[in-house]
């Protein structure tokens, strides 16, 4: 499937707000994906497990392998569940890292940016807060699985960064006790 194909088919989902299964060069597994908002790099998405979002994720198009529409009984489920009620975009600029990184920040609460890879050697996690926008880093102060704020931030560079999510119940949660 061509990226250009990709784009149309996830810029098409928008409005009537449609489901879509997504596959990535770095996961063996697909992410179901309400798209909210696109630009030419990338896709922001409510994230979708059995019937519940749970947050949201900016992902880049240049990882995607794969888009279908899931049109099947799910839909009717959604409607009469009200799921796609309440489904809105944030206010985020996706012309580019440096820029939705500087939406985030505005935004004021923790977040997780992730490299993820095939190679569990490469993949990265950070969850934690914007503590400053470079032009082609984010400088990111995080805390460690035990709730352990870290001294130093991590400095960040765009070029690593597969996805950002935010405003997950992990995120939210885990947050309310560090």
């Amino acid at each position: 499937m061509k990226k250009s194909e990709m784009k149309e088919l996830v810029r098409g989902a928008i409005e009537p707000k449609k489901l879509c299964r997504m596959f990535f060069k770095y996961d063996v597994n697909y992410r179901y994906y309400f798209p909210l908002q696109v630009s030419d790099k990338f896709f922001l998405g409510a994230e979708e497990d059995d019937f519940i979002i749970d947050g949201f994720a900016i992902r880049r198009f240049c990882d995607l392998t794969k888009v279908q529409i899931n049109d099947n009984k799910c839909n009717e489920i959604f409607e009469n569940e009200g799921i796609l009620n309440d489904l809105s975009a944030p206010e985020i600029d996706l012309t580019d890292w440096h820029s939705v990184f500087l939406s985030l920040e505005k935004w004021g609460k923790n977040i997780i940016v992730e490299k993820e890879s095939l190679v569990e050697d490469e993949w990265e996690f950070a969850i934690g807060y914007i503590e400053k926008v470079l032009k082609n880093k984010v400088l990111f102060k995080h805390f460690d699985a035990d709730g352990i704020w870290q001294d130093e931030p991590l400095e960040i560079p765009f070029s690593q960064i597969t996805t950002i999510i935010f405003g997950s119940r992990y995120v939210d949660v885990f947050s309310k006790y560090v």
